[in-house]
């Protein structure tokens, strides 16, 4: 599943369209294609892990979910989930779910809580977080309500960062180190987008799907963490268990 940094990057590559009309629609979307068709792409944005097509009294939602993709000006022998075609180019999204919200996007979405935004706010995620006290901090950094944007990988390599057990229970944890994480999901998730225009990315990585600790050399442990199973990597010495 891509994470916010992947669909900036797809965000940036889509500008190139803005102001520009759709010639034609298709695709096996149950959307309305006709109602694409002749509107002008007035905005392209990104919440976490949806992609923002903004039209004029529209937007249309993409969410990758596990193996979305898109292609700007290639095509694939694949079955096309949407295709929006201009006169300068396309676009083509492919296993990927497509929803129209009506209005503004700004009535749909919450900035503050996207990492990548310049309306992020750290204050909100960390009274958020104070909700959690119960539950595991690999939970909490999944929950797109809190951290949009932060997907499987950031949350691994910003608990490494800060040498918190993924199984730690967030009431447990000091608010100086939760304080850190909440800044961490974001200055990784920027490091994140810049590795990977720089096809860096999995080079940068220090645990996920590594099977030793870069910090003090033991063996890392894989877990499927908390409720939501996810894989965690994670080393039981350097990172501390708040229980």
């Amino acid at each position: 599943m891509p994470e916010g940094p992947s669909i900036v990057i797809a965000k940036e590559e889509m500008t190139v369209f803005i102001g520009k009309k759709v010639v034609e629609a298709t695709g096996n979307a149950k959307i309305d294609m006709d109602r694409i068709e002749g509107k002008v792409l007035a905005d392209v944005k990104s919440w976490g892990k949806h992609l923002l097509l903004c039209f004029d009294d529209f937007t249309v939602r993409i969410h990758f979910l596990l193996f979305g993709s898109y292609l700007v000006n290639e095509e694939k022998s694949a079955t096309i989930r949407l295709g929006l075609v201009f006169k300068s180019g396309h676009i083509n999204f492919y296993a990927a779910a497509v929803k129209v919200l009506e209005g503004d996007a700004d009535l749909h979405y919450d900035w503050s809580a996207d990492v990548m935004s310049d309306e992020w706010d750290p204050s909100k995620a960390i009274k958020k977080i104070a909700d959690h006290k119960e539950e595991l901090i690999c939970d909490v950094l999944l929950d797109q309500d809190i951290f949009s944007g932060v997907g499987n990988i950031i949350k691994n390599e910003v608990l490494f960062r800060t040498r918190v057990n993924p199984n730690s229970i967030v009431g447990k944890i000091p608010s100086k180190k939760i304080k850190e994480i909440v800044e961490q999901a974001r200055i990784y998730s920027f490091d994140f987008l810049k590795w990977k225009k720089e096809y860096q990315l999995k080079k940068q990585w220090l645990v996920h799907t590594k099977k030793e600790c870069a910090q003090c050399g033991e063996p890392l442990v894989k877990e499927y963490t908390g409720k939501k199973k996810r894989r965690s990597f994670f080393c039981t010495t350097c990172q501390k268990l708040y229980v």
